[in-house]
Parts: C-alpha cells; sequence; structure tokens
C-alpha cells in the first residue's frame, strides 16, 4: 500500500505492472492512439498513454477519448504529424487529428518546485497560487506529480506494454477511491476547477472522495469564483452531459458548489413548495441520463432552460404582478436571468437562443384555438418545448391536461386537429323585440 506522505513529497518508487498482470489490451485502444503512440517511439521519445484512458480501461470500461503523453516537445510533435495542430495558452498541448478522431499530447511538465526556468513567459500564476500559465517541461518522475488524482496517474508504456504506478493509483482503483495527489488545499488553489473534475469522477466512477481531498472543497469553493465564464461552461457541460447528471447534482450540492455554477438557481431552490422546483430539476436531470443512455441528442439549451427555469418562472411571476402579459413577463424574465446567469459561466447563442424560445412557447402553448397550434407545430423549437411541457406536467408544475391535449393533437389528421381547435360556437343571440310605435288614436 503506498503511503500518502510519500506520495506529497514525490518519494514513491514506481511500480511496474507487466502485461500478463494488467487486463490493458492493444485491442481496446484506437487506432489513431496507437498511431501516434509507435510514431513517437520510432522517432525516438518516450511515449505513454496517459490519464482516463488507462484508467477506464483497467476498470472494464469503453474510454472516452485516448491523451498521450511524451518527452517530445509540442514543436517536435508537430514536425513528426502533418495532421497536427497546436492549442492552448495555460497548457500547450498537440491535437493530432484523424478524421473526427482527435487525440491529444502532451509533453511532460516539471514539478512546480522544480529548479529551473522561471520566466513569466512560460509560467505565472496568481497571488493565491492559481495557475495561469505553466509551459515548463521536465520528465515522466515529474510528469506523475502534475496530474491531478491517483487514479488519473497510471501510464501504459508502448514500449513493454507495461502499466507504470508512482503514486498507488491501481490501490485506490481497487478501493473505489478519488484522492488528490499532494496536498488538496494547494492543488485546489492551483485550480479550483479541480474540485468539480472530483465531483465528476466520483459520479462516473461511483467513488469515493478521499476524506482529506473532500474537505478542503467545502472550505475553497469559493474560489470558484475566479475561473473564466466560458471554462466554466465547458465544465458544466462534462458534469451534466456525462450520463450522470443526477448524482452529479446531488453531489454538487453537498459540497457546496452548486451555488458557484448557478447562484439563481441555488437561490430559488430555497423557495421550494410542494418539493417544486427541486422535483422539477432532478426529473430534468434524469431525462437528461435516461436520453444519453438510449444514444439520443441532448442540447445544452433545454439543459440550461431546466436548470434555470425557476429563476425565470418567479422572475416572470413578479413582472405579471406589475401588470406584463405572461408572454412579455416571460420575454423580459428570461433576459434578465439569462443576462445575469452568463456573468457565472458563458452561454453561446447558439444555446441561450433556443433556450429562451423554449421557455416562450411554454405560454404560446397554452393557446389551443384557431390557427395558433398549427403555427407552433411549424416551429423549430417546438418538440423541445413540448418535451419540457411533459417534464413539467409530470411533477405538477403544469396541467397534464394541457400536455395531453398536445399528445393526442399530433396523433390526429387534419380534419380532426380542425375540430379540436375550432372556435367554440357562440350561442344564438336573442332577437330583440321591436317595440311598435304607439298608433295615434
Amino acid at each position: 500500500m503506498t503511503n500518502q506522505g510519500d506520495i506529497e513529497t514525490g518519494s514513491v518508487q514506481p511500480v511496474t505492472i507487466p502485461r500478463p498482470e494488467h487486463a490493458i489490451s492493444r485491442a481496446n485502444i484506437s487506432s489513431s492512439a496507437l498511431k501516434v503512440l509507435y510514431r513517437l517511439k520510432e522517432a525516438g521519445f518516450q511515449s505513454f498513454l496517459v490519464g482516463g484512458g488507462v484508467r477506464d480501461l483497467l476498470l472494464g470500461r469503453e474510454p472516452k477519448d485516448f491523451d498521450v503523453g511524451t518527452d517530445a516537445t509540442p514543436d517536435e510533435v508537430k514536425e513528426l504529424f502533418r495532421n497536427c495542430r497546436l492549442i492552448g495558452r495555460r497548457f500547450r498541448l498537440a491535437h493530432v487529428r484523424f478524421g473526427q478522431d482527435v487525440i491529444e499530447v502532451a509533453t511532460f511538465r516539471a514539478r512546480h518546485d522544480s529548479e529551473g526556468e522561471d520566466d513569466s513567459a512560460v509560467r505565472a500564476h496568481t497571488e493565491d497560487g492559481r495557475i495561469l500559465r505553466d509551459n515548463v517541461y521536465g520528465s515522466l518522475e515529474d510528469d506523475v506529480w502534475r496530474r491531478d488524482f491517483t487514479v488519473n496517474a497510471l501510464y501504459y508504456d508502448i514500449n513493454d506494454f507495461s502499466v507504470v504506478d508512482y503514486v498507488g493509483g491501481l490501490d485506490d482503483l481497487k478501493a473505489g477511491t478519488l484522492r488528490l495527489i499532494g496536498d488538496p488545499q494547494q492543488r485546489y488553489r492551483e485550480d479550483p476547477v479541480r474540485m468539480l473534475r472530483a465531483v465528476r469522477f466520483a459520479a462516473k466512477l461511483g467513488f469515493r472522495i478521499h476524506p482529506d481531498s473532500e474537505a478542503a472543497m467545502f472550505e475553497l469553493g469559493h474560489l470558484l469564483s475566479d475561473i473564466p465564464p466560458a471554462r466554466l461552461f465547458e465544465e458544466i457541460l462534462k458534469l451534466f452531459l456525462g450520463g450522470c447528471a443526477v448524482s452529479t447534482f446531488e453531489l454538487l450540492r453537498h459540497y457546496n458548489l452548486f451555488k458557484y455554477l448557478f447562484p439563481l438557481t441555488e437561490d430559488a431552490l430555497g423557495w421550494e413548495e410542494h418539493a417544486f422546483p427541486l422535483t422539477f430539476v432532478l426529473r430534468a436531470l434524469e431525462n437528461t441520463d435516461q436520453r444519453l443512455a438510449e444514444d439520443k441528442p441532448v442540447t445544452p439549451a433545454f439543459l440550461y432552460a431546466a436548470l434555470l427555469w425557476e429563476p425565470m418562472r418567479l422572475r416572470a411571476r413578479e413582472l405579471r404582478d406589475q401588470g406584463a402579459s405572461p408572454l412579455e413577463a416571460a420575454q423580459v424574465a428570461g433576459n434578465q436571468v439569462s443576462a445575469e446567469q452568463v456573468q457565472v459561466s458563458s452561454l453561446p447563442k447558439r444555446f441561450s437562443l433556443p433556450m429562451r424560445e423554449i421557455w416562450n412557447l411554454q405560454v404560446r402553448l397554452e393557446r389551443r384555438r384557431g390557427k395558433a397550434p398549427y403555427r407552433l407545430l411549424e416551429h423549430p423549437r417546438f418538440r423541445a418545448a413540448y418535451d419540457f411541457l411533459l417534464l413539467r406536467a409530470e411533477v405538477g408544475e403544469a396541467e397534464q391536461e394541457l400536455a395531453d391535449w398536445w399528445t393526442h393533437f399530433q396523433t390526429l389528421n387534419v380534419e380532426e386537429r380542425d375540430q379540436m381547435v375550432a372556435p367554440a360556437r357562440n350561442k344564438p343571440r336573442r332577437r330583440r323585440r321591436r317595440r311598435r310605435k304607439p298608433v295615434d288614436g
């Protein structure tokens, strides 16, 4: 068993697991990743499969992607691969593309406490320790201590097909434990997003966060307020569109981190009435997980519409009380909530506009007479708005009769639909009796 004190000081001797003693097979590694690994090796560079790909293969899971670690610099990688593009400012990376398949290649990085170049052009931190830029390269032994969790710091060596473990990652993998490498306070301050990654991996793998690693999360969650909105948007998509949205949401609230991602929603959850809006949020996230499990598309617009629905609904109710029409209230409230949310996590217009359309259509779906239902059926966002209405009805936040009406309406032919939307016939007007003029006598 690896001693945690040794992990923090970096004094652990690596453990090498030969090919016959582990479950990783090249048959389960993408051909694109193998091409990168072998070409680096043939060019005389060290070449390892690293990170989550190794972890998932050892767990018998299908990796989502494959990352490569090497001692070749990004420029040297680019020289080897014509289909390579260098990206990143905080961390310089090489992306090698094979059609739709992208293999990320990272150069081994030096430890933060390493001696050597201290040039602001390649390394920069904030006063509280957060990494702004770090492109100081090192060895494999250095690189291990730069990774976040022990189970993500396992290396598959293409030279002899062995697995190299410096930090007790295999022990934690077997125990189902998610443990930060090094001092948690320091590691979270270097990059507060590691707290979100801890939640994401714990939910995805069903692992328990080690007590030492989770204790600091309760104390340092506020550091997420300093993360750029664009980066938080990317992390939110990873958190909620990974197939474990419900457990992720529950863990985020447990560690008091959700409020730094959706502050308006967190405030609204405090006004819960008859288990709503919490029930609605959970049902929407369950629906997201279910669709992903069935390989159905899920859009960030629908996800954000569900997570921000209650703040928008409360704001719209205030506006209606002030005299606004239902549609006007929804439009104004939607614009306000969207504008406030993007101060925390950015939301590109290709998602924010459909999100607001889903909200506005909830009002229009109540119009069931005349030509309005036909126009709604032709709306490009009708299906999303209809699915949203079904979720609202399931938790009792919308009339089930309305949802049933739209479900039935879609199954009918034109003549049957015409009968459903025909305006109610007016009662025949009583003819007023004409008063006879008095006859002059």
